[in-house]
């Protein structure tokens, strides 16, 4: 029968002879990509919906291929609860004594409850008046990258792989966190300031999930790349197009729209499981 390619990615020491035995998986799997931790098999198709259904209860992230995976040449990934742990927009608004208000309509708005340009909107409004020193100090004090990030990044750039950060967030975080770990450019949106403090607007154009999916048909065409080549990552309803695109979507801790969406989910594991389900080891 012919074989399919079940790779898994789980918290370090996961992978266990007992725990492959008991997902009915072989021992020994056809290759390593992290010891106990990420593997590599090639199953007869029969086996892979039995192997799936004990999955479900495992704390185990896994991708099933019809052919064997391929190191991607293109790689889109959203920043904020993605490459970063946190709402920037969130923690601005606590620094402005509005944080519940903000981080429930940012919650509604990746549900996709919510039209995203009204929400980002109304959620800047509040930000008005806020000193623009501020958002250094959220970088500073608020912001912390995501496990697995920066070697998941340096590796495809390594690798020559093409990496952009597309945002519905802030430049000012994008920028810094794309020159923290590796990307080659970023897209987000751009607080208006003025005499020192934000005004409450955001400076056309909107960046938002159109513009994610924009970047990913711009930057496949520049490059000359097909559907296959080509890997996004995401948590919210605005990364959907850009996953969607993808050769290879991936969800990442993501809200459930965004993980019906996507072709894999990272739910236990960090982020390096974005090379192994590219078949890199680490």
């Amino acid at each position: 029968m012919p074989d399919s390619t079940l790779i898994l990615s789980a918290p370090t020491g996961t992978l266990t002879a007992g725990a492959l035995k008991a997902l009915d998986l072989p021992g020994e799997p056809a290759q390593w990509l992290s010891h106990e931790s990420a593997a590599l098999f090639q199953l007869p198709d029969a086996r892979i919906k039995p192997a799936l259904a004990l999955l479900d209860n495992a704390p185990v992230d896994w991708l099933v291929t019809p052919e064997p995976p391929k190191q991607k040449a293109l790689f889109l990934a959203d920043m904020d609860s993605t490459m970063i742990e946190i709402e920037c927009i969130d923690e601005l608004a606590d620094y402005a004594g509005v944080k519940d208000q903000v981080a429930a309509v940012t919650e509604q708005a990746m549900r996709g409850e919510l039209d995203f340009r009204e929400a980002l909107a109304a959620r800047v409004q509040l930000l008005e008046g806020l000193p623009v020193s501020v958002l250094q100090d959220c970088f500073n004090e608020r912001v912390r990258i995501s496990s697995g990030a920066e070697q998941a990044v340096k590796t495809m750039a390594s690798n020559g792989c093409h990496c952009m950060l597309v945002s519905g967030g802030f430049t000012f975080f994008t920028q810094r966190i794309a020159d923290a770990l590796g990307f080659h450019g970023n897209r987000a949106n751009q607080l208006e300031e003025r005499g020192g403090h934000l005004t409450g607007k955001v400076l056309p154009p909107i960046s938002d999930a159109s513009t994610k999916l924009s970047v990913l048909q711009q930057e496949k065409e520049r490059l000359s790349l097909d559907t296959a080549d080509i890997m996004a990552v995401g948590d919210g309803a605005n990364d959907i197009p850009m996953i969607e695109a993808a050769g290879l979507g991936i969800a990442y801790r993501a809200k459930p729209k965004t993980r019906n969406a996507a072709a894999a989910a990272i739910d236990h594991s960090d982020l390096t499981a974005l090379l192994h389900f590219q078949g890199i080891s680490t």
